[in-house]
């Protein structure tokens, strides 16, 4: 199992597949099965019971996991694809930075 270098919070864009060139924020990461699911991507039609929470039932759109392998990181700077490098900053800690700004992340 590799190191995902895609963290909850960032700004990803996708770079392949349906939704290639949308961008979103990460909302969770599953490291074990190497996908993330990103905000407005990747959606899907669930059909729903009526229950409490939607008395009418009916179709919804949500977020399916997407592979981290079809995510790019945004760069911060230029706003981007860019890849994850790490290096320790002055104070020794380890940091992610953008491999295309230099730029800390």
């Amino acid at each position: 199992m590799s190191k995902l270098r895609i963290k909850k919070g960032d700004n990803v864009i996708v770079i392949a597949g349906n939704d290639k060139g949308k961008t979103g924020k990460v909302l969770s990461v599953a490291p074990a099965e190497n996908r993330a699911i990103v905000e407005g991507v990747n959606l899907v039609s669930k059909h729903t019971k009526p229950n409490s929470k939607a008395p009418q039932g009916g179709i919804i759109k949500k977020e399916a996991p997407i592979h981290v392998s079809n995510l790019s990181l945004i760069d911060p700077k230029s706003g981007s694809a860019t890849r994850v490098g790490y290096k320790f900053n002055e104070d020794g800690k380890k940091v992610r930075y953008a491999k295309k700004s230099g730029e800390e992340i």
